[in-house]
């Protein structure tokens, strides 16, 4: 099954579903937000994604941190997001109004009702839920019953608790789903990646398109995502930043301008490469098929009516002869005309009944 999102189709046999996530990189600047739109558009990007939330909504101050990123201040979770940019609904709206005459879908990940409604005032025609939410059920109940496409992150996940998260989303009437292999943890070390998990999930979903949250470091990433989509990403996300040298957010774990237009010419060449899964010869072999490879040729010039023994034959370029695998069922047949050294022996050349 596919997720249409915007007359885009997410699933196998399309073009691969590509998010850059701005998240909070914008520092607040509405107009660099703006610009970080622009440019991802440029890059032939399919979407941007934003993080919607109210800090006091989704951390208790015990919420300790997981990780330290430099340049992210406080001394737990509540006071690192209560530094974050927060976007009103004017802010959201003209931002999309950017991405939509661009042609490029605009949403986020919320992370309470009220940044879903929100949200839903705004016309996003897709909702993405964090790997943190995967077992977060009245939440899941909630964004499913606004019956828009969902993309869940995986990160941290059992499989057993992917399972249960579709099942909910599913039962409240919502089947476009699709699931994102990610590692939570920043950045992500090569060791850690694990990209075979990728075919586990299209294993156990085989109807929801999978795809690859990325978050290693964007020096290493590109490799990477390309890996990905090889074995069979359906949906990459990758961080984007004005500025991958920065401290703070999520801008060392981000592509930046360049780094963004880098990821979209692999991957649009990955899945060109990729091709169809049959093995068999395409039309662009078709010349070395015949003359690369191999046929039985005159070892010398052979007169019309001569008995062919095996000193008369050779195995030369190019194939438009009798193919090697018969030279043994050559021997001793007769000619049924002069033939030249060197020259490819067809099967009209032989005399195959004695009788003729």
């Amino acid at each position: 099954m596919k997720i249409i999102v915007n007359k885009k189709k997410i699933g196998e046999d399309s073009p691969v579903f590509t998010i850059a996530e701005i998240g909070c990189n914008f520092e607040g600047d509405i107009n660099r937000a703006k610009e970080m739109i622009k440019v991802a558009a440029e890059a032939g990007i399919d979407a941007v994604k934003f993080q919607t939330f109210t800090p006091k909504k989704l951390l208790s101050k015990y919420a300790e941190k997981f990780w330290e990123i430099e340049g992210c201040p406080g001394k737990n979770q509540l006071e690192e997001f209560e530094q974050m940019p927060q976007l009103s609904f004017a802010n959201y709206k003209a931002l999309k109004e950017v991405a939509d005459k661009l042609g490029v879908v605009f949403f986020s990940t919320p992370y309470d009702e009220e940044s879903v409604d929100l949200l839903e005032r705004l016309g996003v025609p897709l909702y993405k839920i964090s790997s943190m939410d995967i077992t977060h059920t009245p939440f899941l109940k909630y964004v499913a019953r606004k019956n828009k496409p969902i993309i869940i992150s995986t990160g941290a996940s059992t499989i057993k608790e992917v399972e249960e998260a579709v099942r909910i989303m599913k039962e409240e009437g919502n089947v476009q789903i699709g699931l994102l292999h990610c590692i939570t943890n920043y950045p992500t070390q090569d060791k850690n990646i694990n990209l075979r998990m990728i075919a586990h999930l299209r294993n156990a979903f085989p109807e929801l398109p999978v795809g690859y949250s990325d978050h290693t470091l964007p020096e290493n990433g590109e490799g990477i995502i390309t890996a990905a989509v090889a074995l069979g990403a359906t949906i990459i996300e990758k961080h984007f930043t004005f500025d991958n040298k920065r401290p703070g957010y999520d801008h060392e774990i981000s592509f930046d301008y360049e780094g963004l237009k880098r990821m979209m010419i692999q991957i649009r060449r990955v899945e060109k490469a990729l091709g169809g899964e049959e093995k068999r010869p395409i039309e662009a072999e078709a010349k070395a098929r015949i003359h690369g490879r191999r046929s039985i040729v005159a070892a010398r010039n052979i007169v019309k009516g001569a008995i062919i023994s095996k000193d008369m034959l050779e195995i030369k370029r190019p194939a438009t002869g009798i193919e090697p695998k018969f030279i043994d069922s050559l021997l001793g047949k007769r000619v049924r005309k002069d033939i030249k050294e060197d020259q490819p022996i067809g099967w009209e050349m032989i005399v195959e009944n004695e009788q003729e």
